[in-house]
């Protein structure tokens, strides 16, 4: 089974915190829907032997476009691609863009799973991060989604300048009193050439404290294994059945395409990715070529790759594929590698499977580049 990812790179407002592609214009929307269709049935070729099980369209914000929009990239795949019976189709969208209206056409053209941007209840903090959603808007879009949706994952981030545990608690209370069964959370990142970089540089926003952020997991973690949350991913949770197929596949090492401005590729050996421009993109696919660079994945980088996204998951780094897949030599140079984590009780062994403790969840990016290849080759 495989995916398909499209990259809707339009916003309303651009978030403080962001350094993903899109553009606040609209301008050239109707080219790029056109586009994005032209894409997608331009590279059917890829995947002749593959069923679809997974539509996400991510961005940007997706629930900028209108329904006839969404509807042409979903019917372009259905025409060119095997699709599974019940594919798993997301939309990203933002808490002001879902109408009653929008929702109940969304839920008529196939999509049956929304992520939606909350990040925050609170006023203060959507403000500061720019967002275009205020905190009523937030609770009243949950309020209808809810009613049309049963697949419905919300985002939220912790870990931002002057957020107290106890308003951290409110946020993910408030996140649970709407029965959603999937929410990721990410700590605020600073991002080089960022507003909230050079707001930060320019002393106007304190630096997120890395040990604030950790205590904000701690509590994120425990509070939603209590209401029956799998953790089963670093910045994932979801209740049975309801884990995100679309990043699942992501971290299980399936195959994807990526289609649209900055979107990437897959496909087991190779990795690729399109150009980040909105006008290139669309003069380029015009003129029937792929605006995309690949590379060839090397033994080094496949390796690399396991031992980050394993580590990030439940399902951990299986030390048979690794002698399998890569050799006994790099078995044992994991084990080595891996020794000083067991024995600070931050990764641990069982079933011949390698996996972060609660304590070194947190951790697992950090631990993971310690336990990389310079050069399998």
């Amino acid at each position: 089974m495989s995916g398909i990812y499209i990259h809707i790179p339009f916003c309303k407002l651009a978030c403080h915190y962001c350094d993903f592609h899109f553009s606040t214009s609209l301008k050239k929307k109707d080219e790029m829907i056109l586009a994005l269709a032209k894409e997608i049935e331009m590279r059917k070729s890829e995947f002749q032997d593959e069923v679809i099980e997974t539509i996400y369209f991510g961005g940007g914000t997706p629930s900028r476009l209108q329904i006839a929009d969404l509807r042409l990239q979903i019917d372009s795949i259905y025409q060119n691609y095997k699709v599974t019976k019940n594919p798993e189709i997301t939309l990203e969208a933002n808490p002001d863009d879902l109408s009653i209206d929008y929702l109940i056409e969304l839920s008529k053209i196939g999509i049956n799973r929304l992520s939606i941007g909350i990040q925050s209840f609170f006023e203060d903090d959507l403000k500061m991060m720019n967002r275009a959603h205020n905190s009523a808007e937030a609770k009243k879009c949950l309020e209808e989604a809810t009613k049309y949706f049963d697949n419905i994952s919300i985002d939220l981030i912790y870990g931002i300048p002057g957020m107290s545990n106890e308003k951290w608690i409110q946020n993910i209370d408030m996140a649970l009193s709407y029965n959603v069964p999937h929410i990721s959370s990410y700590a605020l990142t600073v991002e080089p050439k960022t507003a909230l970089h050079s707001f930060i540089q320019k002393q106007l926003i304190p630096q997120p404290d890395e040990e604030v952020a950790q205590e904000h997991f701690q509590i994120l973690v425990e509070k939603l294994t209590e209401n029956d949350f799998i953790h089963y991913e670093l910045s994932n949770f979801g209740k049975e059945n309801y884990f995100s197929k679309n990043n699942s596949s992501y971290w299980l090492g399936k195959k994807y395409i990526g289609i649209g401005p900055s979107a990437h590729s897959y496909d087991g050996q190779k990795r690729g990715w399109n150009v980040s421009n909105n006008s290139i993109y669309i003069k380029s696919i015009l003129e029937n070529k792929l605006p995309m660079e690949t590379e060839t994945l090397s033994k080094t980088d496949r390796y690399n790759e396991y031992i980050m996204t394993g580590l990030r998951t439940m399902w951990g780094v299986s030390l048979e594929r690794i002698e399998k897949e890569f050799g006994k030599t790099c078995l044992d140079y994991l084990n080595k590698q891996a020794a000083r984590y067991v024995e600070d009780h931050l990764l641990f062994v069982d079933d011949a499977i390698l996996r972060t403790t609660q304590k070194g969840k947190f951790l697992s990016d950090g631990i993971a580049s310690d336990l990389f290849l310079l050069n399998l080759e």
